[in-house]
């Protein structure tokens, strides 16, 4: 077995900065875990206790049933891939596969066997004798996921492995990487800030922000059931659409509901989710009179940007949403021109609401 569990972890730097603040989830044998969030989060700072290069403050990480907390980097019977690839400029691909294993003392042949099954796999056979510098930078990342994939080991860890890559190759890497990591089956913990790759790789997504976790679970789950607003904003682009709810208003947008009981709160919905109309109002669910700000036409799909009206001195009406950005998905290249009027609309059982601190979410 090698799951992997972390239980209440917490690194402090000196001075007192707390950059993990209790963490607590665990990763099944055989899953594909990737941890999302801005820069500075403490994904990376995770990733590398779980590797042994952080000492761990408190709690404790469990690997296949081992506490690990005092245990070296090269006992975890783990393999990291890094961001910039960390391969010897002046040995083969080859010998870059190679290399550790000889270290542990590995038998010729054994390691012959293991670099050359492991080149197969990632289709770079033909370039065992050639240097890092004779390579593209999707090859060198494969030849790092070569080296990791020899050791066998118990976990992957990946640190941003994709992100030297231009945007055409990263796709077809992160193809790869899943396809690889199913081939394989090896317990694997992933770190991006790109949504994108974390929601298509994911088994298990953790979202972070500021040292904690801010929601755990599948990939869609959380795309579809935002747990804060932070989340909410995160996953998804463009992000969901946050509206400020003041008292009253909440009642106006989910009457009969349970939900239309709160007494302030942020109101979300996905841009996807509106639809520009010519009704004249949503029925059971919002309307937005919207003037066009911003398109943006990305092939199949045109994203409208949308400022609300009282944003130009138009006075609020009662019950009206507060005034700013709204941006609707709209399918094509066919959208309404800047400083048009438009309405957007969208119905009750697309909308989202969270606390007024935007820290928890009310379902019905």
């Amino acid at each position: 077995m090698s799951n992997v569990s972390l239980r209440n972890v917490r690194k402090t730097y000196p001075g007192g900065f707390e950059a993990i603040k209790g963490i607590d989830f665990e990763i099944a044998d055989g899953q594909f875990c990737v941890l999302v969030g801005p820069s500075g989060c403490g994904k990376s700072t995770l990733l590398r206790m779980v590797a042994g290069l952080e000492t761990i403050t408190s709690g404790e990480i469990d690997i296949g049933g081992r506490v690990v907390n005092e245990v070296e980097p090269a006992d975890r019977d783990i393999a990291m891939v890094f961001q910039n690839y960390a391969l010897y400029p002046h040995m083969s691909v080859y010998n870059n596969m190679a290399y550790g294993l000889r270290n542990r003392g590995m038998p010729k042949p054994e390691i012959d066997t293991r670099v050359r099954e492991a080149a197969a796999i990632l289709e770079i056979t033909t370039m065992l004798e050639r240097k890092p510098r004779q390579l593209s930078g999707g090859q060198r990342q494969r030849v790092a996921m070569g080296r990791a994939i020899v050791r066998q080991p118990k976990v992957f860890l990946f640190d941003e492995p994709l992100s030297n890559l231009d945007a055409k190759l990263r796709v077809a890497m992160r193809v790869e990487i899943r396809k690889l990591q199913r081939r394989l089956k090896t317990t694997s913990i992933y770190v991006t800030h790109d949504q994108l790759e974390a929601m298509t790789l994911a088994d298990i997504l953790v979202v972070m922000n500021g040292g904690e976790v801010e929601q755990i679970g599948n990939p869609l789950e959380i795309y579809r059931k935002p747990a804060t607003t932070f989340v909410a904003s995160f996953i998804g682009a463009p992000s969901m659409n946050l509206i400020p709810m003041r008292s009253g208003e909440i009642g106006l947008q989910f009457a009969g509901d349970s939900r239309g009981t709160a007494e302030a709160g942020i109101l979300g919905v996905r841009p996807e989710d509106l639809a520009i109309s010519t009704d004249a109002v949503a029925t059971g669910g919002i309307t937005l009179d919207l003037t066009v700000e911003a398109i943006e036409r990305v092939g199949p799909e045109t994203f409208v940007y949308g400022s609300r009206e009282g944003a130009h001195g138009v006075s609020a009406t009662p019950g009206e949403l507060p005034e700013g950005e709204v941006i609707v998905r709209v399918p094509g290249q066919i959208a309404p021109a800047i400083g048009d009027r438009i309405r957007a609309i969208a119905p009750r059982d697309k909308l989202h609401l969270f606390s007024a601190d935007g820290r928890s979410r009310i379902d019905s």
